[in-house]
């Protein structure tokens, strides 16, 4: 989860980064006032498109916790729709970043929203947000597919091999340094080998393809930087994202400890983003906070510092609901009637013996 968390924050800040260039570009400015417009307008869609996105999360996260619709998961499903759009239209509107705002209204609403729903709207929401990512990625790898056979390409390998080369020093500039300095405050530290997984997995995507192309430049210029960005897109997802999964097994297998039993089952390893982050049965998002969780609650206070300490302290029992033990007995009830419908629709096939039975009558 923290190569997957870590992509789409790079990719969100890669867009960011690139509009505020792009708009900055005044030949009237020097270098200096050029750098400045550029660093003042990141930091105003940047901040700005993230405030957008957590009001809106934080807004719906009240409204589900004060106006009881688990009886109504169609409408309940709809409004989640709603409100996961609507930063998007609204970011988009004034000339901010969408996919800003639409990252961090994600993150809040899956820290704060999603327990206020119903346990049928979790499993829906999950489920339908994973086959849309699952569409949109595969959209994605069959739009870079298209594009080696759209324009006519201009290699410079020289331009090809120091951009790789650069881009590879530049993540490790910005992956080593950072994992130590966030590890300063983390529970659970970034291992050595994880920051190496984060380094050399991390270098692929389809984002840094679709931004070369609303450059402008002359059009010799535009497809040498076009035909330099889809080569290095494409050498990182087959020669690195291809051999990502052999180096986590060997760094796995060279973890193990001879001649002790594992207690806990393994978890399968996987790179599919879907898959890692759309599981619908897990008891992490599959909950609802209880009135008897509070000593709980209280507990993990002791041992918890810094934001996470007020964010269990003020910020989750403001916009989370505590469910009574009989709101979770009708939320159960409830999965077991649509479990019992499930098994009355679906058609069985006859055993082998049925079969013979219905024969010899």
């Amino acid at each position: 989860m923290l190569v997957f968390g870590e992509s789409i924050l790079n990719d969100a800040i890669a867009i960011v980064l690139t509009t505020s260039v792009l708009d900055s570009n005044n030949p009237d400015m020097s270098p200096f006032e050029s750098v400045v417009s550029a660093f003042k307008r990141f930091c105003l869609m940047f901040f700005a498109s993230a405030g957008i996105g957590v009001i809106f999360a934080l807004i719906s996260a009240l409204l589900l916790k004060h106006v009881d619709l688990r009886k109504n998961p169609s409408l309940e499903f709809a409004m989640m729709l709603v409100f996961t759009y609507a930063p998007y239209a609204l970011a988009e509107g004034i000339h901010l970043s969408g996919i800003m705002a639409i990252l961090f209204c994600g993150v809040v609403m899956s820290h704060y929203t999603h327990y206020n729903l119903s346990t049928v709207t979790q499993i829906t929401m999950q489920q339908t947000m994973r086959t849309l990512a699952f569409i949109a990625e595969t959209c994605v790898f069959a739009y870079l597919g298209l594009a080696i056979f759209s324009f006519q390409h201009r290699v410079e390998p020289e331009l090809v091999i120091w951009s790789l080369i650069l881009c590879l020093i530049g993540r490790a500039c910005n992956i080593f340094p950072l994992a130590i300095l966030v590890n300063k405050f983390r529970e659970h530290k970034i291992t050595k080998k994880m920051m190496f997984i984060m380094w050399f997995s991390g270098l692929r995507g389809a984002i840094s393809y679709a931004l070369s192309l609303h450059l402008e430049f002359s059009d010799e210029t535009r497809h040498v930087i076009i035909t330099t960005t889809l080569i290095i897109v494409l050498v990182t997802t087959l020669l690195f994202g291809g051999s990502t999964m052999p180096l986590l097994k060997f760094l796995q297998a060279n973890k193990k400890k001879p001649g002790r039993r594992r207690k806990h089952k393994e978890k399968a390893l996987s790179l599919s983003k879907t898959r890692e982050w759309g599981q619908a049965i897990d008891s992490e998002h599959l909950s609802e906070y209880t009135e008897e969780e509070t000593m709980e609650v209280n507990f993990l206070q002791s041992r918890i510092r810094g934001f996470a300490k007020y964010d269990l302290q003020y910020f989750i029992p403001f916009f989370t609901r505590r469910f009574t033990q009989e709101e979770l007995k009708d939320c159960k009830t409830q999965m077991n009637d649509l479990t019992q419908q499930w098994y009355q629709a679906i058609r069985i096939s006859p055993t082998e013996s049925e079969e013979e039975h219905a024969q010899q009558s």
